[in-house]
């Protein structure tokens, strides 16, 4: 297997608030929506954001199908996305800060205001209106490319 993500798809409870959000909210622009059922978003070379009906979610992949098969038939398919977040660099802690008022005004829940990090930059979170966490981050020894590569 190449070293190399597509897609990135998330269970989403309530895909109608999702749209909300990200379409009227942010104004970000759907590359692919079927009501109902996913919302897909390009968002950087080579790289989509799903955002999937939890329930549709669940179905597609069946029971015991969500690293809960060495539990036994029985444990129930969850779909609910925790343990991570879905990360957006920005150019100085001005514009985190300017970006986690606009996710505010769209509707999301700030998680973390902006504040200095350990790292050395700057940063804060939010949590969309379906709990998905989004890290907004300065981060000075950092930088990505046009082409999208990110130089650590």
């Amino acid at each position: 297997m190449e070293q190399q993500v597509h897609f990135v798809t998330v269970a989403t409870a309530d895909l109608d608030a999702a749209r909300r959000f990200y379409v009227d909210g942010l104004g970000w622009n759907p590359t692919l929506d079927v009501p109902g059922e996913i919302l897909f978003f390009q968002i950087g070379p080579g790289m989509m954001l799903g955002l999937f009906d939890a329930e549709q979610f669940t179905a597609d992949l069946g029971p015991g199908d969500l690293g809960t098969a060495h539990l036994g038939a029985a444990a129930p398919a969850d779909a609910t996305p925790r343990g991570f977040t879905l990360s957006h660099n920005v150019a100085s802690p001005e514009e985190v800060d300017r970006v986690l008022a606009a996710a505010a005004a769209a509707g999301a829940a700030i998680r973390k205001p902006g504040q200095p990090a350990s790292f050395g930059g700057y940063h804060g979170h939010f949590a969309d209106p379906n709990g998905l966490l989004w890290e907004i981050a300065h981060n000075p020894t950092w930088s990505i490319t046009p082409t999208g590569t990110v130089i650590l």
